[in-house]
């Protein structure tokens, strides 16, 4: 079992090893935690790739939103009693129709399109896990650290503990740039997704942090505003 292996064991495993240990025992060398997902995310590869995925994919972007709108479109005509949504048996009346065999269509050109986006996401950071090993032995190693965990696994550590930034400055050093548009014949991984599926999160957490944080500001600078109902 490598590094990067050993590191996507569930966190339930370090957590449940650290209370077997006597409390009269003690850890010889420092601990230390890092976290993947945000440790992908700050190198400049990353960033990097993403923007230029934005712009390179740009006509599937926008295809997909079109395709998108277009079945909006046409699922409003399944709504047959005007609640603005569509309902199992309103969804069942249209089955042996033209217009349902259209939605499945769209579906599946919309999830092709997805797919081929998100697969170029997938890539560029399983460009910079190849590396990740590397990087954080070579932290690990500098820092004199005796055990790794991830930060999600522990009840409480030191801010000190946290190596996350300088995996990120090893990792910028060891992968300065990736490619973007993946071969013709690469298959995902499964570590490369569950990673991709985590950075997504964050990332939209992170944009609905913002949002909110911007409304905060605007609703400060405006008080007579009304604040909802």
């Amino acid at each position: 079992m490598n590094m990067l292996t050993k590191l996507f064991a569930p966190a339930g495993l370090a957590l449940a090893a650290l209370a077997a240990v006597p409390a009269q025992a003690q850890v010889e060398g420092r601990l230390a935690t890092v976290d993947i997902s945000r440790t992908i995310i700050g190198t400049s590869a990353f960033q990097t790739a993403y923007e230029q995925i934005a712009q390179t994919y740009a006509p599937q972007a926008e295809l997909r939103r079109n395709k998108a709108q277009e079945r909006q479109t046409l699922l409003a005509t399944f709504d047959k009693n005007g609640d603005k949504q569509v309902d199992d048996a309103e969804l069942e009346a249209k089955r042996n129709t033209p217009d349902y065999t259209k939605l499945q269509t769209l579906d599946q050109e919309i999830q092709a399109i997805a797919n081929q986006i998100d697969g170029a996401r997938v890539y560029a950071i399983e460009q910079i896990l190849l590396q990740y090993g590397a990087a954080l032995e070579e932290v690990i190693k500098a820092r004199q650290i005796k055990l790794v965990v991830d930060p999600g696994s522990l009840l409480y550590a030191p801010p000190e503990a946290d190596i996350t930034q300088a995996v990120i400055a090893a990792l910028n050093t060891k992968v300065p740039s990736v490619g973007v548009v993946p071969p013709a014949d690469w298959k995902p991984s499964r570590e490369g997704v569950q990673i991709f599926q985590e950075i997504q999160q964050r990332l939209i957490a992170a944009q609905i942090a913002q949002q909110q944080a911007a409304a905060a500001q605007q609703q400060q600078g405006n008080p007579a505003a009304p604040v909802g109902r």
